[in-house]
């Protein structure tokens, strides 16, 4: 159990330096052997291609305290996956699956005490990343690499249990249609950050943002994936060459569909009909499921379920997820990955 001097109950989600993190060097070619290190400062050349031409990607995902006292991690090899796809559209050498999960492994264990305890809600976040770096200023790949995963341990993403949160449209478009919008690359994030200011000096959580070619179809949830519950039992959720791949979306398509019995569908959703969701909601690592409660899509409002309560197949998901995050629900096949 955690030895830790914190007030996990109010922890929020900010930078906390914990003790160690790995880092790896790709140079020549090939991946050098990773080590964990306590120096949180990286040092790079001031050609570095991540700073001047956003060669750079990252990951997100979390580790969970079990009642027996043990450490989960959450289908780790995905986000693997995710960031050799965006390692691939980037032309940065991707990191082999095996060295990313075992270098997660690695960075809980040497941090196990950041690890909130079983039920404050309180987890580890990890932030894998990958870096060009190197002596260099022509606009082409970096001739080196830099990977490395820091965590820190962050709180419940709800004080006081889930509130459904209002969101509205943006003007804005969060990637280009054949850009790099399904990567995980900071520029995406970059680019998000004057529209969700926006939306909040409006009193809303984020913004929507829709379909970059033709602005009639939602997309994303600031920096999360939407989904709709409707009428007929269906979940949904948008499908976009644009769209950034959520692993906490497509574990709750398998479990809306295997686990709640409903309809679980990619496609098209339509601004112009909300009206065919009873409930909504946004899903990421950060909040697991953030509930809408409505929609602002110029003067039209448009309310889900609630603004105050929280839907009832929105709350079945959510405690399924959680759930099997920390081990209080049986997990589908290599789910989970025990670090300690």
């Amino acid at each position: 159990m955690s030895d830790v001097s914190l007030d996990w109950a109010n922890l929020g989600f900010g930078y906390i330096k914990t003790d160690f993190r790995y880092i790896a060097h790709w140079k020549d070619g090939k991946w050098g052997g990773g080590k964990l290190t306590d120096d949180n400062v990286l040092h790079i050349s001031e050609g570095s291609t991540a700073l001047h031409y956003g060669q750079q990607c990252f990951e997100g995902l979390k580790a969970y305290r079990c009642k027996d006292g043990s450490i989960n991690l959450f289908r780790p090899d995905e986000n693997a996956k995710r960031m050799q796809r965006s390692c691939r559209r980037l032309l940065m050498p991707e990191v082999p699956i095996e060295m990313f999960v075992e270098a997660c492994k690695q960075v809980v264990k040497a941090n196990e005490k950041f690890v909130g305890p079983y039920g404050s809600g309180a987890t580890l976040y990890l932030r894998p990343f990958l870096i060009g770096v190197g002596d260099n200023i022509g606009v082409h790949a970096a001739p080196e690499y830099i990977f490395s995963i820091f965590c820190c341990p962050v709180g419940a993403y709800f004080k006081g249990g889930m509130k459904p949160t209002n969101f509205i449209v943006s003007d804005y478009d969060r990637a280009a249609p054949q850009g790099t919008g399904a990567a995980k690359v900071g520029g995406n994030y970059a680019a998000s950050l004057l529209p969700g200011k926006d939306a909040k000096a409006r009193n809303f959580g984020d913004c929507i943002y829709l379909d970059p070619t033709t602005h009639t179809k939602i997309e994303e949830v600031g920096s999360a994936n939407f989904f709709g519950i409707t009428k007929n039992s269906e979940f949904v959720t948008p499908l976009s060459p644009s769209i950034l791949p959520s692993i906490t979306k497509y574990s709750l398509l398998y479990l809306a569909e295997n686990r709640l019995g409903l309809k679980a569908i990619e496609g098209d959703v339509y601004i112009d009909k909300l009206s065919d969701f009873v409930e909504a909601g946004a899903c990421g690592t950060a909040a697991v499921i953030t509930p809408i409660g409505g929609i602002q899509n110029g003067d039209d409002f448009h309310v889900f379920y609630s603004e105050t309560d929280v839907g009832p197949v929105t709350q079945q998901l959510y405690h399924e997820l959680t759930g099997i995050q920390f081990g209080d629900v049986d997990a589908p096949e290599g789910w989970i990955v025990k670090v300690a």
